[in-house]
């Protein structure tokens, strides 16, 4: 981790945690609307704002010491040293947040004059941190002070690595002919490992009492109701000279204007057109602080909605289908009048015209793409065409709303399309998505062989198949892509092959199990007559190949213990390593001879072979 910290500066709403000195009234807008940096489409723009004092603005991040720079995203950034990585802390997705690398020493990092205040009025200033530093890495953490006018008159403390934004702010009231203050903020911490961090939300506001509009609840009159009065409730005496203005919204509260004469604690809502009223009221210490918008507090918003007597309705439903209306049911085309009586008691006289239209039987053409192979799910249905039909069309598909009607990723199987037009007419469908023709691999039963034994094997395969892959990987002798097997196994084992088809590239396997029984098929003479007239005239040892792979050793001795014989690593029935009956050239005579012989057979297990035999003339 490099010796640095950030620091990022957004504008947003605020939220204050249990440890912040906050505003336990209402609070004014928002009086440092620079805060926020802005929004673009540049992930970092490149005009200097200089409002760093000390650091050099950058457009190459991530900055070095000493620098700084404007983005929207840090995980635009080529890299950003490992730290967690977050964007702009707004709704805005073009947000610009401000990003700090501090230097090794403490110092101001961030420094702004505010002008038009009032005296004797409480403010709150407030910002959001986050530590950039994910959890438990237990380096330095960032530590911040807030200063106004050059004193230090609140400190963060330690920043928690928490990965996520704190908030942290605190009330102070401004001096007799005071009218502006400069802000700023100080990294207290020193530089080294840690010290990384984000500040977001910079904000400056009045602070006043709670300033209500009691109850909160939307008010509901009836259209042939009387007026209603909305009163302002003041919580707390911190104005001794409270004045107000009530102001109403046109536009949901994206804007305000003052009602003109609305000054009272009681303002009176007569309009009984139908509709939505917004209505809030601004609160000041006095008349002239009342005019200036650094120095008053808004109240909650209040909502007047005026309930419609007459309502029109004109609805068209497809033929089988019914509207209900009051306590009645209508299926036909007409034109129907009911009085009804609204949730918050208020008499409305409702028309109904209503269409009844023919079901022209809604129908649709779809796609069907089956998985390529029975274990794959790349299957699809695609809803290419519905006739007889009014658009929007609303589309169900197993039951859940489907934009497009089509289905992607799909193993066979059933599907369900449930389709309606802007009328209600309909169409249900059941779609079986088959499944394509299976690829397999049939090797035959389990076999049982003798050792030495072959065993040749012919599968069978539903589909012209390749890429043969026979198993176990290094005990078959087979050519690449045999598709045949001729083969001797030396002992049990399961025998698998695996293959694609050369239809689709879908692969299958079989495997058998190849019991071998481990027959030593060997023959040792009792007797030989090295005479040579060409019958058994040499003794060796007999047996069958492959079952018997070589003879490690044979050794032969006379009645007294002599050795008369040696041979080692020879194949079986080979005449020329045999014994002919002679030691050191000479013929021996006839009698009883011992031997032993070593025998590796194919399995590669060695046995001991022991026993005498009859030498005769």
């Amino acid at each position: 981790m490099r010796k640095e910290f950030y620091l990022f500066l957004i504008l947003f709403g605020i939220a204050f945690p249990a440890f912040a000195q906050i505003c336990d009234g209402n609070l004014g807008e928002n009086i440092f609307t620079e805060g926020d940096f802005g929004s673009g489409l540049a992930n970092i723009p490149l005009t200097d704002p200089q409002i760093a004092p000390g650091y050099i603005y950058t457009t190459q991040p991530p900055p070095n010491d000493g620098y700084y720079t404007i983005t929207n995203n840090m995980v635009a950034w080529p890299f950003a040293f490992g730290w967690v990585e977050i964007g702009d802390n707004s709704s805005d997705p073009k947000g610009y947040m401000m990003v700090v690398n501090a230097t090794f020493n403490p110092g101001l990092f961030y420094e702004k004059e505010v002008e038009g205040l009032c005296e004797n009025t409480l403010y709150l200033f407030s910002a959001d941190i986050f530590n950039l530093i994910h959890t438990g890495s237990n380096v330095i953490k960032p530590n911040v002070s807030f200063l106004i006018d050059g004193n230090v008159v609140y400190n963060t403390g330690n920043i928690p690595e928490n990965q996520q934004w704190n908030t942290y702010g605190f009330t102070f009231t401004t001096e007799p002919g005071q009218t502006s203050v400069t802000l700023a903020l100080q990294n207290n911490a020193p530089g080294g490992i840690g010290n990384d961090l984000a500040l977001d939300n910079i904000t400056f506001r009045p602070c006043g009492p709670e300033a209500l509009i009691l109850p909160d609840e939307i008010a509901n009159i009836c259209e042939d109701g009387s007026p209603i009065d909305l009163e302002a409730t003041i919580v707390g005496n911190q104005y001794d000279t409270p004045f107000l203005q009530w102001q109403q919204s046109f536009d949901e509260g994206q804007t305000w204007v003052d009602i003109p004469g609305a000054t009272n604690m009681t303002y009176t809502h007569t309009d009984l057109s139908a509709g939505y009223y917004y209505y809030r009221y601004l609160l000041a210490n006095g008349s002239s602080n009342l005019l200036n918008a650094y120095c008053r507090v808004v109240s909650n918003v209040k909502i007047v909605f005026v309930v419609r007597k007459f309502y029109t309705l004109v609805d068209t439903l497809c033929e089988g289908l019914s509207f209900s209306f009051g306590n009645n049911l209508y299926s036909n085309t007409g034109i129907y009048v009911d009085s009804l009586l609204t949730v918050i008691g208020c008499d409305s006289i409702v028309t109904l015209d209503l269409t009844i239209i023919p079901d022209e039987q809604l129908d649709a053409v779809f796609g069907l793409n089956s998985p390529s192979c029975t274990y794959l799910q790349d299957g699809s249905i695609s809803l290419d065409t519905i006739l007889h039909g009014k658009e929007p069309y609303i589309i169900y598909t197993n039951d859940e709303l489907n934009a497009t009607g089509n289905l992607a990723n799909l193993p066979s199987g059933a599907y369900s399309y449930l389709i309606t037009d802007r009328y209600g007419c309909s169409f249900e469908i059941l779609i079986n998505l088959p499944d394509p023709p299976p690829f397999t691999i049939d090797l035959g039963p389990d076999w049982q062989i003798e050792l030495g034994e072959p065993l040749q094997l012919t599968p069978f395969f539903s589909a012209p198949a390749e890429n043969f892959l026979w198993q176990p990987a290094g005990l078959i002798d087979c050519e690449p892509d045999c598709q045949t097997l001729d083969w001797t196994p030396p002992y049990s084992t399961f025998l698998s092959l695996t293959a694609t088809s050369s239809l689709n590239d879908c692969v299958a396997s079989d495997s058998i199990y190849v019991d071998v029984i481990k027959a030593r098929k060997v023959y040792i003479p009792n007797t030989f007559s090295p005479n040579y007239d060409g019958i058994n005239d040499y003794f060796t040892i007999y047996g069958a190949i492959p079952n018997i792979r070589q003879i490690e050793q044979l050794v032969i001795f006379d009645r007294w213990g002599e050795q008369v014989f040696e041979r080692k690593i020879f194949p079986p029935n080979q005449l020329e390593a045999a014994w002919d009956g002679t030691f050191q050239g000479k013929p021996l005579p006839e009698g009883v001879y011992l031997y032993f012989a070593k025998i590796r057979f194919l399995d590669e297990e060695v046995i001991l072979y022991e026993g005498d035999f009859s030498l005769i003339k």
